[in-house]
C-alpha cells in the first residue's frame, strides 16, 4: 500500500534540539520562530499548495522532568496544523533529549518508547485522525556526528557503531509504541542519501565501506542485519530519502559538484534505495541555499521524474527547511526557504520565484502522477 499524501510538494519545519558539546542547546524550532507562529506558518505554506509538511516536537520540553510530561510547548502546534488542514509528519527525536536522560544507558529506548507512546496519544486525540511519525531523525547521521566525531551530543568519539544500536533499539520500541495507540500510523524513516568516491584507485575499498554505512541504520530497522535488535519489515512503511548538494564527496577531499563526472544523480541513488528496500520513497529533505536554491529544486524534482518513469513508487519532494534559519554554528542567516523571517505579527515574506516553481512542479507531478496510474505496473528498468 502507497501512503497518500496531501501534497506531492512538501515542505519541513526544522526541529533540530540537540546540545552542542560546551552544553548549549539548539532549538530551531524557537529560533526560525515557528513554535511561536505555528498558524501563520502553516496557513502561509497552505496558500502555496503545500499541504503536507514535516514537523516535530521537542521531548526535552516536555519531559523537562523525568517521567512527568508538559504538552504546553507542542499542543499549538498541533492544533494549528489541524486548524489549517495540514498533514504532519511528526518528529519525535531530531537529535535532543532531555538532560536527564543518558543515551548509553538501558533504560533510554523505554524511556523513549513512554514517551513515543503518549505523544501519539496526544497528537491522535487533538488531530482526530492517525498519523505519521518518524520517531528518531537521520539516525546515521546522528550515530556519526554524536557517536564518532563529538560535533554534538551525545559528544562522543569512536562509539557511533555503538549509538546507532542504541538509536535503532529506541526507534523499534517507539515504533511498538505507537501502534498501541494508534494502529493506523504510518511509519517514515529519514536518512540522508550519499555517495562516497575514492580520489586514487587506493581509496577505492575505503570509500566502498563508508558509502554503504548508509543503508546500516534502515538494515537494522528492517531485521536485514542485527536481528537482536528487534527489526522486523513492518516498522516503516516510506523510506525517507534526505539528498543536499554536499551529500556527495571524494574519500579524504572536497565534495563532488553535479559538473563533474563523478557525482552520481539522483535518479540513479533512489532506484537503488528502491529496489534495495522494495518500499515507497519519499524525498524527505531537500534544498540548498541564497542563488542555488531554484536551481537545485528544479534539478531534484528532474531527477524525481526520471526515476518515477523508470518505475520509483516516489511519493513526494519535502523542500527542508521551508523556512530560512540561524546557521548552527553561526547564526548566520541562512536564506534557504520559500518563506523568509517573521515579523513581530508572524508574518513571513514569500520568495516569489520559489513559490512559482513549486506551483510548476506541484502541476507537473500532478499530471505524471495521472499518467501513472493508467499505465501498466511498471517493473523498474535500469536508468541510462
Amino acid at each position: 500500500m502507497v501512503p497518500q499524501f496531501e501534497s506531492f510538494i512538501q515542505g519541513g519545519f526544522e526541529c533540530g534540539s540537540h546540545l552542542w558539546p560546551d552544553g548549549r542547546r539548539l532549538d530551531l524550532s524557537a529560533s526560525t520562530g515557528h513554535a511561536y507562529h505555528p498558524s501563520q506558518d502553516f496557513e502561509a505554506v497552505a496558500a502555496c499548495g503545500i499541504r503536507t509538511v514535516r514537523d516535530g516536537i521537542c521531548w526535552h520540553l516536555i519531559e523537562a522532568s523525568a517521567g512527568k510530561y508538559e504538552w504546553g510547548s507542542a499542543l499549538p502546534t498541533v492544533l494549528a496544523a489541524t486548524q489549517a488542514g495540514v498533514q504532519v509528519m511528526w518528529d519525535l527525536c531530531h537529535y535532543g533529549i532531555p538532560p536527564h536522560i543518558d543515551v548509553w544507558s538501558g533504560e533510554f529506548p523505554e524511556r523513549f518508547a513512554a514517551f513515543a507512546r503518549e505523544a501519539a496519544r496526544v497528537i491522535r486525540r487533538v488531530s482526530g485522525h492517525s498519523s505519521i511519525f518518524c520517531p528518531i531523525n537521520e539516525i546515521s547521521y546522528w550515530a556519526w556526528a554524536g557517536g564518532d566525531v563529538s560535533h554534538f551530543g551525545p559528544s562522543a568519539v569512536g562509539r557511533g557503531a555503538e549509538l546507532k544500536r542504541q538509536l535503532v533499539r529506541a526507534n523499534l520500541m517507539a515504533i511498538a509504541a505507537i501502534k498501541e495507540v494508534d494502529p493506523g500510523a504510518i511509519l517514515l524513516s529519514a536518512e540522508p542519501a550519499i555517495h562516497v568516491a575514492p580520489q586514487t584507485a587506493d581509496d577505492a575499498q575505503v570509500a566502498r565501506y563508508f558509502d554503504a554505512l548508509q543503508f546500516e541504520a534502515s538494515d537494522m530497522l528492517l531485521g536485514k542485519t542485527h536481528p537482536e535488535l528487534g527489526g522486523h519489515g513492518a516498522c516503516l512503511d516510506v523510506v525517507g530519502v534526505n539528498f543536499y548538494p554536499q551529500n556527495q564527496w571524494f574519500w579524504g577531499g572536497e565534495c563532488i559538484g553535479r559538473e563533474s563526472n563523478t557525482y552520481r544523480p539522483l535518479r540513479h541513488i533512489l532506484q537503488e534505495i528502491f529496489m534495495r528496500y522494495e518500499r515507497p520513497i519519499l524525498i524527505s529533505e531537500t534544498g540548498a541555499e541564497s542563488k542555488e536554491r531554484l536551481p537545485w529544486f528544479r534539478y531534484v524534482c528532474d531527477e524525481a521524474v526520471a526515476a518515477m518513469n523508470a518505475g520509483v513508487v516516489l511519493t513526494g519532494i519535502c523542500l527542508y527547511p521551508i523556512t530560512d534559519y540561524p546557521g548552527w554554528g553561526d547564526d548566520r542567516h541562512c536564506e534557504t526557504g520559500l518563506l523568509g523571517y517573521p515579523d513581530g505579527a508572524g508574518e513571513r515574506p514569500v520568495h516569489g520565484p520559489l513559490a512559482d516553481e513549486i506551483a510548476a512542479q506541484a502541476a507537473r507531478f500532478d499530471a505524471l502522477l495521472g499518467d501513472l496510474t493508467q499505465r501498466p505496473s511498471l517493473q523498474v528498468t535500469p536508468i541510462a
